[in-house]
């Protein structure tokens, strides 16, 4: 395949554990099913509101996060700034830099991530910077 469009209503959206009573963060893994991308990560998440995502660190893999819709909330570093992210910009985390998303907003958060170079191993799991 030379092309691949993705479609929102192509998307299939998988729930992410979370407490009872905790908002949900909902993924899309659009890199290798539905856009064929066989050397990178790719994503669409969509927090509800008040939902976070897991502070972690990545040894080897660059992230660069694409706001779609809301204000995404990222903590970046250590010890963890918040930086508050506008849909229409981009924000990109080198590999070895811990991180953590949140969606502090009144409505859901859209963002597309994408990851270089793919990691086979999990990211290092760090205290919650919320």
């Amino acid at each position: 395949m030379a092309y691949a469009v993705v479609a929102p209503h192509e998307q299939r959206w998988i729930t992410r554990p979370h407490a009872e009573g905790e908002p949900a963060r909902h993924v899309a893994e659009v890199s290798t099913d539905l856009a064929g991308m066989d050397h990178v990560r790719a994503n669409v998440w969509r927090y509800e509101p008040g939902a976070a995502g897991r502070r972690h660190r990545h040894p080897a893999q660059d992230e660069t996060f694409v706001v779609l819709d809301g204000t995404l909330s990222i903590y970046l570093g250590d010890p963890p700034e918040r930086r508050d992210v506008p849909a229409g910009s981009l924000v990109h985390v080198t590999a070895g830099t811990a991180l953590q998303s949140v969606n502090h907003g009144d409505a859901d958060l859209v963002v597309y991530a994408h990851g270089w170079p793919p990691e086979d191993e999990h990211a290092e799991l760090l205290p919650s910077a919320v």
